[in-house]
């Protein structure tokens, strides 16, 4: 496991490869007996053995610190300090006593060179958390969040009851034979005679216009003969 922790250093920048280095080597010299160092989500991490922890909400073994580098910074993982707020208090204040700038996250301690990282500080807070204290802050905060299921109690038997006895059916009484209804009367209409259609009056002629009819000239008499004179 080591040797890929090894690999994992030798791809970096070297300028990222000394300062993850020299972390490394601090929290290896104070991080108490028990845990174990290796290639955990893809960077370098120490961590509760599955020998010692095997129950774990995602199937890894239980981190307590991570090594990283980043496209921006580089940066330190303490779940430690995250999961304890006593821890993180002191770790605060520890931090802000030897002059520098904290720059983290929930767990994420960034950095960018390796004077921006108190090492003295990040070893006393490694060395304060041993496995088995670690361990059982772990499951204590599992036991709190893990549903629990209501008891389910068993339906009390409910005692037989005798079924009362069912009254003898009475044959239904005769039903009297229905009214006929008379059958409809038909209405007879009588018919009237029919009246014969009155005569029609002849239109009144209009009298024929009298046509005009032109006056013949009186016949011109012929003027009387004056007897002829005589000689």
């Amino acid at each position: 496991m080591t040797s890929e922790v090894e690999t994992y250093l030798a791809n970096l920048p070297a300028d990222r490869r000394a300062a993850l280095e020299q972390v490394r080597a601090v929290i290896n010299a104070n991080i108490p007996p028990g845990y174990e160092e290796g290639l955990q989500y893809g960077m370098p991490t120490w961590f509760v053995p599955k020998t010692r922890l095997a129950d774990t909400y995602n199937g890894q073994p239980l981190a307590i610190a991570s090594l990283g580098s980043q496209k921006n910074y580089m940066a330190l993982y303490l779940m430690s300090v995250y999961g304890d707020a006593a821890l993180r208090t002191w770790f605060e204040n520890a931090y802000k006593q030897a002059g520098k700038k904290l720059d983290m996250g929930k767990a994420c301690i960034r950095f960018k060179t390796l004077d921006a990282l108190p090492l003295d500080v990040i070893a006393q807070a490694i060395s304060k958390v041993p496995v088995d204290t670690y361990v059982a802050a772990y499951e204590a905060s599992r036991a709190k969040t893990a549903p629990t299921a209501p008891a389910i109690e068993a339906p009390a038997a409910k005692p037989a009851t005798a079924k009362p006895a069912m009254p003898a059916k009475a044959e239904p009484a005769a039903k009297p034979p229905a009214a006929k209804t008379p059958a409809a009367t038909k209405l007879v209409v009588k018919k009237s005679a029919a009246k014969p259609p009155a005569a029609k009056k002849p239109a009144a002629k209009k009298p024929a216009a009298k046509k005009a009819t032109a006056k013949k000239p009186a016949a011109k008499k012929p003027a009387a003969k004056k007897p002829a004179k005589r000689r």
